[in-house]
């Protein structure tokens, strides 16, 4: 790859990582393959960019090891383009840029752990209604990797921000950012009702971007009978580009719930959350609705 930096920014991780996926499109593509768009028609499609153009991108990620190109049809020989090791390293980078974007240039640069009905932020996660949950998998409390949407007829995914064995585990003034109380209300209140759920040929799994360690002690605390994933490393966040907040250095899941069907597509979409007690209910209400 032609390097664009000068002499000076040598040792400048900056200037250097921008050699790599400065351009607008580069970012773009790294996007839409952690979605789980992977062959060239797809992503041409969903960026609207020329064909040279995109090739002359994905050409210049897999130089620099951000994407593999892996053969799917032989006769004749097609490609998928898909992330390596190198490039989900990349989408913490995506998630601080949504997050900047959701709060400085589409909102007013408030820290939050919900929005406003109306905003654009809003409309993007509703936007999910009818997508598919990509392929992937998030780590479990066991340490091992496990597909979030489970084999049953619906699987109700509910992001919280974050739940901890002890109170004060919490980062200072969590209470005070808007939409950040109640993790632990949420989550009794899907143990409480869990037996409805699985009446209704729901299963129900708990996502935060926290550590396993964190979940587990805090899942035995309080008794939960269904699975806590963690999106430590941000693969459901950035495959859905779901909403995020930072506190404490940490990037956050907003709250919000999905409900899926065992296709993997999206089938009910709760976001903002403003009663917790009550979107428990709609989940439930529509698991039995859809069944």
């Amino acid at each position: 790859m032609a390097q664009r930096t000068s002499l000076a920014d040598a040792d400048c991780s900056i200037a250097q990582a921008l050699d790599v996926v400065g351009d607008w499109w580069t970012l773009l593509i790294v996007r839409d393959t952690a979605r789980g768009v992977h062959r060239f028609d797809e992503l041409q499609q969903e960026l609207g960019v020329s064909r040279k153009v995109l090739a002359e991108r994905l050409r210049l990620l897999v130089e620099a090891g951000v994407l593999a190109r892996e053969p799917y049809q032989e006769r004749p020989v097609r490609y998928e383009y898909r992330l390596t090791p190198r490039g989900r390293a990349l989408l913490p980078v995506l998630i601080a840029l949504q997050d900047w974007g959701d709060a400085w240039v589409l909102g007013e640069g408030e820290t939050m752990a919900t929005t406003a009905e109306a905003s654009r932020e809003a409309d993007r996660v509703a936007g999910l209604l009818g997508t598919r949950v990509p392929e992937l998998t998030l780590t479990g409390a066991d340490g091992e990797r496990h597909d979030p949407v489970a084999d049953t007829p619906y699987t109700v995914l509910y992001c919280f921000p974050s739940a901890y064995a002890r109170a004060d585990a919490y980062p200072p003034g969590w209470a005070g950012i808007p939409g950040a109380s109640g993790c632990t209300l949420e989550s009794c209140t899907y143990r409480d009702q869990l037996a409805e759920f699985m009446a209704a040929g729901a299963t129900v799994h708990g996502v935060s971007a926290q550590r396993p360690d964190e979940q587990r002690a805090f899942a035995e605390k309080e008794g939960l009978r269904f699975p806590l994933l963690s999106d430590a490393d941000l693969t459901l966040t950035a495959a859905l580009r779901l909403p995020t907040f930072r506190a404490a250095g940490v990037s956050r899941l907003k709250r919000l719930t999905l409900v899926v069907d065992r296709e993997r597509t999206v089938r009910q979409v709760l976001y903002p959350i403003t009663d917790i007690e009550a979107s428990v209910r709609t989940a439930l209400e529509t698991v039995r609705n859809l069944g």
